[in-house]
């Protein structure tokens, strides 16, 4: 059952007057609870004690605070509202999975547990502010909404917290959503400014100790996710819709080892991989083709990885894909390279598109040289990789967005600093541009890359990236396939 199929007081009769109603009852097609004085008492009695278990501060809890002093110390004397936001309809009487606002998140250490509605509060004081989160307290057992509210209910959505239990696990003061002001709860029901959105964006560029490790965690969960899918991808060649089926591989993985995916899965096979953003998965995964395969396991805390593979779904690379696929590979690397505190971000995007141009230059793609290509107002390579190279990576796929470009784009790399590499060539079927052999390819390799004091570490290269690697990687699962196969025809 989903959705408020109850209501206390509701009637399930129907009139029989033919006079048209001018509000039709919206309970009046649903089974109802029983609404009497009787039913009521009787709800509420006969329930054993609660013990409320007061947690210690949960990991994550002092750096949440620190983050929350920076962000006193660039607003003094202001008062600061940050909303988790509310339930979205997604249909009729249902919801969207709560996931609470990414700066939210960041300064309250509460991820995937998070009550929606909720609001933190920052309240000037002598010394910086002083800190509150508010939110909606469970009910009683003697209230209609322990057993009628299927939205908060805990007969329909399962126990929730106590304010006290909260304000231990997150180390913060705790008051109930009731007792927010009229002016915070209207502020907590608009956007943030755009000042403060920004400056939050800015400050999560670079990520604390306990965020690199989220991170780390976020990877390894991926890397099994990607582990499961070469595992049975033979097993899908050929069937229909096989894109989804290894889009529920790493779902599955997803959810058994976090909150889900940080964003919808890409499983793109064939031509579908020239499609940057291919989420239909509807595609049939054929022997000879390539899949490319974007994806990121979410953690309950909601960092999230974001990870591309291009897998031969045969297992071998025909002589055509290995030549791109290492083409993108070659450019990936050359970015990884040069990446060290004190460059500027854009300049991995410039070397990545450096070997682009080349590599497009050599198959006799471009209508240009090299050096003529890569001029700011020609760019000719870039009809074969429209995307950019790179972006910020954290509690949202694309982290810090809303940080100013001379921060962002223009930034200086800092040691704490998280994001991707992941340069891709694709050669739509009907582009007269390029050899007929190399059209209705797709090739993208995206790895998760931290800046260090000294150079960079590539998070999640311990999943196969060269093109021997990826062959050795599905070779297995291909031959137990036919194995398979060749004993069921005897």
């Amino acid at each position: 059952m989903t959705g408020n199929e109850t209501s206390p007081t509701a009637s399930a009769t129907a009139s029989s007057s033919t006079t048209p109603s001018a509000e039709p009852d919206p309970n009046a097609n649903r089974s109802t609870t029983p609404g009497s004085e009787r039913f009521r008492d009787y709800i509420a009695s006969g329930w054993a004690p609660r013990e409320d278990v007061i947690p210690a501060p949960r990991e994550q809890a002092p750096f949440a605070a620190s983050r929350r002093a920076k962000l006193s110390a660039a607003y003094p004397g202001t008062h600061l509202v940050i909303p988790a936001g509310e339930l979205k309809q997604r249909s009729n009487d249902t919801e969207y999975p709560f996931r609470a606002h990414s700066a939210f998140t960041w300064l309250t250490g509460w991820g995937s547990d998070s009550e929606p509605d909720a609001v933190l509060v920052l309240e000037p004081a002598t010394y910086g502010h002083d800190a509150t989160l508010y939110f909606r307290e469970r009910a009683g057992r003697d209230s209609d909404e322990f057993y009628a509210n299927s939205s908060i209910g805990e007969f329909w959505i399962g126990p929730r917290p106590s304010l006290a239990q909260v304000a231990g696990d997150l180390g913060l003061a705790t008051r109930d959503l009731s007792e927010l002001s009229p002016e915070d709860a209207l502020a907590a029901a608009t956007p943030l400014g755009d000042d403060l959105a920004r400056d939050l964006s800015e400050m999560r560029l670079v990520k604390d100790a306990w965020e690199i490790d989220q991170m780390r965690q976020a990877i390894a969960a991926t890397a099994l996710g990607f582990s499961d899918i070469a595992r049975v991808l033979p097993s899908i060649a050929g069937n229909h819709r096989g894109e989804r089926l290894v889009e529920s591989a790493f779902s599955s993985r997803a959810r058994l080892e976090g909150n889900g995916v940080g964003y919808d899965t890409i499983a793109a096979s064939g031509a579908h991989a020239c499609i940057l953003h291919w989420t239909d998965n509807d595609g049939t995964v054929s022997n000879g083709d390539l899949i490319l395969i974007d994806a990121g396991v979410e953690l309950d805390s909601y960092y999230t990885a974001d990870i591309t593979r291009t897998i031969p779904v045969s297992g071998t690379f025909t002589p055509v894909q290995r030549d791109v696929y290492e083409a993108v590979r070659a450019a990936a690397d050359a970015a990884f390279a040069i990446v060290k505190p004190g460059i500027q971000f854009k300049d991995i995007h410039a070397t990545a598109m450096a070997v682009i141009a080349e590599k497009t230059a050599a198959w006799g793609m471009l209508p240009v040289s090299v050096e003529e290509a890569i001029l700011p107002d020609n760019q000719h390579h870039r009809r074969y990789m429209v995307h950019g190279t790179s972006h910020h990576l954290g509690l949202d796929v694309h982290d810090c967005s809303q940080a100013r470009r001379e921060m962002y784009m223009d930034g200086v790399l800092e040691p704490g600093m998280v994001f991707t590499i992941e340069p891709g060539l694709y050669f739509q079927p009907d582009d007269l541009t390029v050899p007929a052999e190399f059209r209705g390819i797709g090739v993208r390799i995206e790895d998760d890359i931290l800046v260090t004091a000294t150079g960079a570490e590539n998070l999640s290269a311990a999943i196969p990236r060269t093109a021997d690697e990826v062959e050795a990687w599905v070779r297995p699962a291909t031959a137990a396939r036919a194995a398979a196969l060749k004993k069921n025809r005897r």
